[in-house]
């Protein structure tokens, strides 16, 4: 007789699921063996989140079958019984901000004292073993909002762990993580994996793979292309299982025109300061120029994006082309002639619940008819022409921009960037969470419209997206202490970003 030890954590298998004529997933195998952190690959729409929807029974398959240890997984209905089984933590957090740790980690499970009444020094003395018990460094008693990413994924592990589950997926775990941050979830991921922790590990990073994962699972259209030990996989047979070539990113811009010093200035920061993180900081962004900004999560890099744009206050001064920009205020930016893409497009890029036309034209409505009207025809004209300029996959411009790929709903995005046809493009992690496809195709984006005369401020710190920039400035803590023409040395990039080595420009 097999033990439940030696049988597979998880079996999917044979997995189908349509949503109306949509193919979600036709051929969705995969299996995840204990104690190894198993990689699942694939480009957005691939079919990677159905699965994870049917691997944690949020979704119920159209044909196919889930099995843990050998047996079938539980009615959909016994939510219990799946938190057992299985946890998943995703990239948006599923914490209460308002709550503490203690209470987001027994939420629906608080400790009772005498008459059935909610004993707090119960659930704090029990948060606490279970925290210490799996090495998680944090206080209890802490909010939960104040928790950085790190923390609120180490907090939602344990949590997972504390059902009983021993099997975790990880829903790009690293996209918002810093270099030492990264190192250090690793770090953990490994001691889990001693303690008997078996993770799903799902990323675009595709060097992370290599770094944490034994075995890699591909996914492509909705289908099990391979499953394969990692160390059989190298980068080149990865990519062509993902995207059906063996072609990797094309590196974007690289036959781009030198941009000469005579250039006009489109945006140009003199001793800008954001109060608390950044400054003062001198910039010039010419026209027909991308310059890429980059640093550790902790450099003020973000932080200065967001004051360019009006979302912060600032000292300094800002101007596109020759007009001051008003600090603080996003109207004045946009008016001036500045579009804006944000880091976090889940919170803070699109409404999910809008169409595709209504998201791409947000910036624009008071052009869409008169009297400030918006008219249907003008604005779902000028969404059928933003999907068709930016290869958006879209069922047409009504679409929700929710039932979108994490790729494609970036496109969306974009367009509302360049809805107002601005001078200079703000672009804060362009391309974090997306396929290798689709990050090539929005990079492409970035510089096909600087090549028509716009320039670009890049604020990245993946390697791919500042490849584009013309030049690339690093910030770290607060100020620039490198620039670096295009052609620049990948390890003295990235030892300047995590502050070995600093100098001043």
């Amino acid at each position: 007789m097999v033990d439940d030890e030696s049988r597979p954590v998880v079996e999917a298998i044979g997995i189908a699921k349509r949503f109306g004529p949509t193919v979600a997933l036709a051929e969705g195998n995969l299996t995840v063996l204990p104690g190894e952190t198993h990689a699942l690959v694939g480009r957005n729409g691939a079919g990677k989140s159905t699965l994870v929807g049917v691997l944690t029974g949020l979704l119920k398959p159209d044909a196919g079958e889930v099995r843990f240890a050998g047996r079938p997984a539980p009615p959909l209905g016994d939510r219990v019984a799946w938190r057992q089984h299985v946890a998943c933590v995703y990239q948006k957090p599923s914490v209460v901000g308002e709550l503490s740790v203690a209470e987001n980690l027994f939420l629906d499970r608080q400790p009772r004292g005498r008459f059935g009444l909610l004993s707090r020094s119960r659930l704090r003395r029990t948060a606490t073993d279970l925290l210490e018990s799996w090495a998680v460094p944090v206080d209890p008693d802490t909010p939960a909002r104040e928790l950085t990413v790190e923390q609120r994924q180490l907090v939602e592990i344990a949590g997972a762990l504390s059902h009983g589950a021993r099997f975790v997926i990880l829903d790009e775990p690293t996209a918002q993580l810093e270099a030492r941050a990264i190192a250090r979830l690793f770090d953990r991921l490994t001691d889990l994996q001693r303690q008997g922790v078996t993770f799903l590990f799902i990323s675009h990073h595709l060097p992370e793979i290599y770094e944490i994962c034994q075995r890699v699972t591909v996914f492509r259209d909705a289908r099990h292309i391979v499953t394969a030990p990692v160390a059989e996989m190298n980068h080149a047979k990865l990519v062509e299982a993902m995207i059906g070539d063996a072609r990797g990113l094309v590196q974007v811009g690289q036959d781009r025109p030198s941009v000469p010093a005579s250039a006009e200035p489109v945006l140009t920061l003199d001793a800008v300061g954001v109060p608390g993180f950044t400054g003062p900081i001198d910039l010039t962004v010419r026209q027909g120029e991308i310059v890429g900004v980059t640093g550790s999560a902790a450099s003020g890099k973000r932080q200065l994006a967001e004051a360019v744009v009006g979302l912060r206050p600032r000292t300094g001064r800002v101007r596109v082309a020759d007009a001051a920009v008003k600090p603080a205020s996003v109207p004045a930016a946009l008016r001036a002639g500045i579009g804006y893409l944000p880091a976090d497009r889940n919170a803070d890029g699109f409404v999910p619940g809008l169409s595709v036309a209504e998201n791409a034209t947000m910036t624009v409505a008071d052009r869409l008819g008169p009297a400030f009207m918006v008219l249907p025809r003008q604005r779902d004209a000028r969404g059928r022409k933003a999907i068709a300029d930016l290869e958006v996959h879209t069922a047409g411009p009504h679409q929700p921009v929710g039932e979108l790929s994490g790729g494609n709903a970036q496109k969306v995005v974009m367009a509302r960037a360049l809805a107002r046809d601005p001078r200079v493009l703000v672009l804060v992690h362009p391309t974090v969470g997306v396929d290798v496809r689709s990050k090539e195709s929005l990079l492409g984006v970035v510089d096909a419209e600087t090549r028509r005369g716009r320039g670009a401020l890049l604020v990245s710190d993946e390697l791919d997206d500042l490849r584009v920039c013309d030049r690339v400035v690093v910030m770290v803590a607060g100020r620039v202490v490198a620039e670096h023409p295009r052609g620049w040395d990948e390890a003295t990039l990235v030892a300047e970003i995590e502050g070995i080595g600093e100098k001043d420009v």
